[in-house]
């Protein structure tokens, strides 16, 4: 019996064995044809998987940095503001992001804004070197509009007036943005995108808050402030989660550095970006190392960095709340002022304001982007946009014009003659003036802009070339639940608010995209001046009078981004008709600047010889400030990835002089002054920071002059130096 039990008990232990690998086996074929119809039904080209492959990214960032003497800057259109030195350099900063099937560039450049010019250059110049892979669909050129850049990259005659055409400042600007797309390009790499967005509520005011109210109440009480704090950062990095860059998108004006500055400048967006490199690249000069931190602009139309506001700086009285003028002086006694004790120190403070945000938000940054890229665009003739206003009525787009308040300016920088903002009638003698030199607008163009009091029509002057352009970039990219909207201009904080609202709403309604972060970037591509909303656009403000396409400009836009979106989401971006091409005037392209004359030298002098020399001694926080006799820096040609400026600290155990600081640095400043009879000089202040170490220290300038030499100009470099002084911590010695 017991023999028969452990026969019996060996059957049962074999039968379980078997059936549990009956068991596991059948699991292992149910698992397996469970995957393969995955794998089939995820395969299926019409229902793409969620992909959560990395990006192919590229970072670049290249000097762009155009003549720094005797060239009109592009901002202020105050023809007394020539460039005379260097406060800090430019750079454009390129971002190019490809999923395997699409590719997108987006270049954020220290610029006042992208002319259709520059953009058409800079395609030509993609093209010759990369065929149709970088093309006007899919490249994003958008400025941090800064107002202390040099100009002369225009094509239209409204912003020539001031200069013209200038091929030594567009020249710099074209190969500036094509190098960083190249260096981009040229590190592409397996890498991934993370989104984070905050609020940064210090560093931005309302300059046009009389407008903002004329906007609808019930549309007004959805937000908490009359400008968008909102910072939006994108986070780029390798597979092995190490940055490679960052761009971040917060709506303020770049007017930190008021019209009275003569130095190239990128100002508070562009001190941002150098803030952050610094960190990302220690060690490193400005514009060196990997880590590119790019900040561009958005809806800023109506928001100023000049957070104390505007008053009468003849009286210290508040302005007049409607017009902002003063009692005495009108306009141009109204001027807005930042939080710091002059426009350097309030650049400081709001570009250390955006810097601080962006990096902790990309610090935190977790939630990755996914998904494919999207690309739209399409050319509009903005002059004759037929918009449906309601079910029964449809309006137009006008030609362009300026209203009498574009020539008030804005309390960032007023106008200087006798004109206010919020005219809405004209006034008979300038207009008597302006029907004397330019014409009368017509009675059509007069209706079509209603209310505004016409004081240019420019879209009905075309001598010697147009005034305005009428063909514009409408344009668009995703890359998967970011959507990047680039605007020929500057939108106003509730245009955007609307535009964003009706972007996402398109976007999200196919519900193939989800969750869909959409951000403005402004200046992009073509400049066309100002978007109001209708309501705003009735109170003629300044950002009102410069809406140049009349009262349905911003309904137009709506109509035609929905129409972008849509063709996104329903992926039918194939179909959209090209549009209209813009000009490429190769013709009556005029230029009022001359050419840099000969440079000469006081008797018995040295270019690069030293007019006023160093202590020998100063202390941290101090100012070291030296003058050379110095060339015209035009004479200089291309300055991108030069300096004027070094300074420098010699080590001790290599026996060698080492750069800490050269002219794109913040605590150089190069001035340029011209003199009489060709003599100029050139003068170099370094803020000596907190940081630096005690050593001995000196200060280089660089340059070139021109000279006639039997019948032909020879250019000679030449270079100079301070005397060797010392930093220490204090001047006493123990």
């Amino acid at each position: 019996m017991g023999s028969r039990k452990s026969l019996c008990c060996g059957f049962s232990a074999l039968e379980v064995t078997l059936g549990v690998i009956f068991v596991v086996m059948t699991g292992v074929c149910i698992s397996l044809v469970v995957l393969y119809v995955t794998r089939e039904t995820h395969t299926d080209p019409e229902t793409p998987p969620p992909q959560h492959t990395p990006y192919l990214i590229g970072v670049g960032r290249a000097d762009c940095t155009g003549p720094p003497a005797d060239v009109p800057m592009m901002g202020y259109a105050n023809p007394q503001q020539t460039a005379a030195g260097i406060h800090t350099r430019l750079y454009s900063r390129a971002f190019i992001v490809d999923d395997g099937k699409r590719r997108v560039v987006f270049v954020t450049a220290d610029i006042g804004m992208v002319s259709q010019r520059l953009r058409l250059e800079v395609l030509q110049a993609l093209q010759v070197k990369y065929g149709d892979l970088y093309r006007q669909d899919n490249v994003v050129l958008s400025g941090t509009h800064t107002h202390c850049g040099p100009g002369g990259y225009f094509q239209y005659t409204l912003f020539m007036i001031t200069g013209g055409y200038m091929k030594a400042a567009i020249e710099p600007l074209v190969n500036g943005i094509v190098k960083s797309i190249d260096i981009a390009h040229n590190n592409m790499r397996p890498g991934r995108i993370y989104r984070n967005r905050g609020e940064l509520d210090d560093s931005s005011l309302n300059r046009s808050p009389h407008s903002y109210l004329n906007n609808p109440e019930e549309e007004r009480r959805r937000y908490k402030w009359n400008t968008d704090k909102q910072v939006l950062v994108l986070k780029f990095t390798d597979q092995d989660g190490d940055g490679i860059g960052m761009i971040s998108w917060f709506a303020v004006h770049a007017v930190s550095m008021n019209y009275t500055n003569r130095m190239v400048s990128s100002d508070n967006m562009g001190y941002a970006s150098y803030l952050l490199e610094q960190d990302k690249n220690p060690g490193g000069l400005p514009g060196q190392g990997s880590f590119v931190a790019g900040f561009s602009s958005s809806n800023l139309g109506d928001v100023t960095p000049n957070t104390r506001g505007p008053y009468c700086v003849n009286t210290g009285l508040p302005c007049d709340y409607l017009n902002s003028s003063c009692p005495i002086g009108g306009t141009t006694m109204c001027l807005a002022s930042g939080p710091g004790e002059d426009m350097f120190e309030s650049t400081r403070i709001i570009g250390h304001n955006v810097y601080l945000k962006a990096k902790e938000l990309y610090a935190n940054a977790v939630e990755e982007v996914t998904g494919f890229i999207h690309h739209a665009h399409q050319w509009v003739n903005m002059t004759d946009v037929t918009v449906q206003i309601n079910e029964t009525h449809t309006a137009s787009t006008c030609k362009p014009a300026l209203g009498h308040s574009f020539a008030a300016g804005t309390t960032d920088g007023g106008g200087g003659l006798n004109f206010t903002q919020g005219a809405v009638e004209g006034d008979p003698f300038w207009d008597g003036i302006r029907d004397a030199l330019l014409g009368q607008p017509s009675n059509q163009t007069k209706e079509c802009h209603h209310p505004k009091p016409i004081l240019f029509s420019t879209g009905e002057m075309n001598w010697p070339l147009p005034w305005h352009p009428q063909i514009v970039d409408v344009q668009m990219i995703t890359i998967g639940s970011v959507a990047v909207v680039a605007i020929p201009g500057e939108m106003t904080t509730m245009s955007g608010r609307r535009l964003r609202e009706a972007v996402k709403e398109e976007l999200e309604s196919e519900g193939t995209l989800k969750d869909m972060e959409v951000v403005i970037a402004g200046l992009s591509n073509v400049y066309t001046h100002y978007i109001t909303t209708y309501e705003e656009y009735q109170v003629q403000r300044y950002e009102g009078a410069s809406t140049i396409y009349g009262p349905h400009t911003l309904s137009a836009y709506l109509q035609k981004y929905r129409g972008l979106a849509r063709a996104i989401a329903q992926d039918r971006v194939s179909e959209l008709p090209a549009g209209p091409q813009p000009p490429f005037f190769t013709e009556n392209l005029f230029n009022f600047v001359p050419l840099a004359l000969f440079d000469r030298k006081p008797e018995n002098m040295s270019f690069g010889d030293v007019l006023e020399e160093v202590y020998p001694v100063y202390r941290q926080g101090d100012v070291v400030t030296v003058t050379f006799v110095a060339g015209n820096p035009r004479n200089s040609g291309d300055i991108r990835d030069k300096t004027f400026v070094t300074v420098e600290i010699f080590d001790n155990r290599t026996e060698t002089w080492e750069v800490v600081h050269n002219d794109a640095s913040w605590e150089t400043r190069f001035h340029w002054l011209k003199g009489s009879n060709w003599q100029s000089n050139a003068t170099v202040e370094w803020q000596i920071p907190p940081t630096a170490l005690a050593g001995s220290y000196r200060i280089k300038h660089f340059g070139h002059y021109k000279e006639l030499k039997g019948l032909q100009p020879v250019i000679t470099p030449y270079e100079g130096s301070s005397d060797v002084f010392t930093v220490t911590a204090s001047f006493y010695y123990e």
